[in-house]
């Protein structure tokens, strides 16, 4: 494994409709004295990133180079096709690939679903970005189909969108160069997949809790009482000394108590 100590950051890349930020803050958390730099890339632009040394790890769209990168998949994204709010579509909760069979399908250069066959009728040309795309439908060009992330990122207020149920998917992971594992990546693993700071894993583990004994000492500044040979019942109160005949046990009680009278001196 790559010493993390050749590098004073972090540099984690991610793709559109991919938010980092809840796994930043636990980053600031953990390991407050190791910058973490998040840097924007397109879908096309993050496996490039990996392979020069621009990003230590990356969210990325599935599928990657497993011979290259390794990889944690961690979510696959619903579909949905994005239309103007007024369009016959939105009457319905969700629609199938079908649906869009009468519908001019814009299909942008960076789209990130994998189509055996595009559904619909093709535009008159082919936007750079899914930024663009979205203003074509928001001008009545067309309808557009994309993971939901992307359509939430996108969102304008004359727009909305449908889930489409028998459309591609697209799957997130986050994913990193097979041969630079290195520590800093690993802790970065750790806190994706949800591990505590006292894992096995981690390299900014707690102190262990100290063994009650330890404890016990610090409490009453000396070492701890040992229990007395047979148990609590040698104690000064309800012991067996303290119940026989002499304590008004069973011995000196036995005459009285019974239920009869008691009996006459002669």
């Amino acid at each position: 494994m790559t010493d993390s100590a050749d590098s004073p950051s972090f540099r984690l890349a991610y793709v559109p409709g991919v938010t980092p930020a809840k796994w930043a803050r636990t980053w600031q958390e953990r390991l407050p004295d190791v910058p973490l730099v998040l840097l924007q890339a397109t879908s096309a632009e993050a496996p490039g990133m990996l392979r020069e040394g621009t990003a230590d790890a990356a969210f990325v769209r599935l599928p990657v180079d497993r011979t290259v990168f390794s990889a944690i998949p961690l979510y696959t994204e619903t579909t949905v096709v994005v239309v103007p709010k007024d369009h016959l579509i939105t009457a319905a909760d969700e629609v199938t690939l079908d649906d869009l069979a009468d519908e001019v399908v814009v299909h942008p250069l960076d789209d990130v679903l994998d189509w055996e066959r595009l559904p619909g009728e093709p535009a008159f040309e082919r936007p750079a970005t899914t930024a663009d795309a979205i203003e074509l439908v928001a001008a009545n060009i067309g309808v557009l189909v994309v993971p939901q992330s992307l359509a939430r990122l996108h969102h304008r207020r004359d727009l909305t969108y449908r889930t489409l149920v028998d459309a591609p998917q697209s799957g997130v992971a986050l994913a990193w160069p097979e041969d630079a594992t290195t520590d800093l990546v690993e802790d970065f693993i750790g806190i994706v997949r949800g591990r505590t700071v006292n894992s096995t894993r981690g390299r900014d583990r707690q102190p262990s809790a100290e063994p009650k004994a330890e404890r016990s000492r610090q409490k009453t500044g000396g070492a701890p009482r040992k229990a007395a040979p047979g148990g609590a019942g040698r104690g000064r109160t309800g012991g067996a000394k303290g119940g026989g005949a002499k304590g008004g046990g069973a011995k000196a009680g036995g005459r009285r108590g019974t239920g009869g009278k008691p009996r006459r001196r002669s």
